[in-house]
């Protein structure tokens, strides 16, 4: 009796660990960029998938591999960001590719990074008019860090901390995005930081 409930409990293990692996599903794409020579790129891919899916960047069907490319890995393992600095053209321009993969399948999605010289920047391009000062402040405290750039149609702020995505909405409250009530010109947004130990950021 014990013999044969052995095997039937380890294919009936078996079965349930299969159907709890899930392949690999994209969470948040890359998407096209049109950078400066000279500037920076940086392309978000995060995927979900049981188990957690590897993700890989290639540039022309190659793992990016160059002292300027460097990817950076969230904290919570869902993903990456393939950060270029400083864009160089017509090298850096090509497809790149973010390659999600498990042990239960492979999924990819490509993105297209084109880099201008100085002299082909168009009318209207986005220019950041006020940047991010460094700031020091006292535990317990809050830092606002404001950000203000200028360019038609009117350009979209991202922020990052330590080169990942800043998440407005997975923080505790901790940190929070405002849009100006002002009316100025460029569009300006305003970062909160409910600072609870030293925190410094450029």
């Amino acid at each position: 009796m014990v013999h044969v409930a052995r095997p039937l409990l380890l294919l009936l293990a078996f079965f349930l660990r299969a159907d709890a692996e899930t392949p690999p599903r994209f969470t948040r794409t890359p998407v096209d960029q049109t950078g400066v020579s000279g500037g920076v790129a940086s392309f978000i891919c995060q995927a979900t998938g049981d188990p957690r899916p590897k993700i890989v960047w290639n540039k022309k069907g190659k793992k990016v591999s160059n002292q300027r490319f460097e990817v950076i890995e969230f904290d919570d393992g869902s993903g990456s960001v393939l950060r270029i600095q400083p864009l160089r053209t017509p090298r850096d321009e090509a497809i790149y590719e973010c390659v999600a993969s498990n042990n239960v399948g492979e999924i990819s999605v490509s993105t297209r990074l084109t880099v201008l010289r100085e002299d082909q920047i168009p009318r209207g391009f986005p220019t950041i008019d006020m940047g991010p000062q460094l700031k020091v402040v006292e535990r317990t405290r809050t830092a606002t860090m404001l950000c203000a750039a200028s360019g038609n149609p009117d350009p979209e702020i991202t922020w990052f901390k330590d080169f990942l995505p800043v998440d407005t909405s997975n923080n505790n409250g901790r940190i929070k995005q405002l849009r100006s009530g002002i009316d100025f010109s460029p569009s300006s947004l305003s970062l909160l930081f409910n600072v609870l130990s030293m925190f410094v950021m450029s």
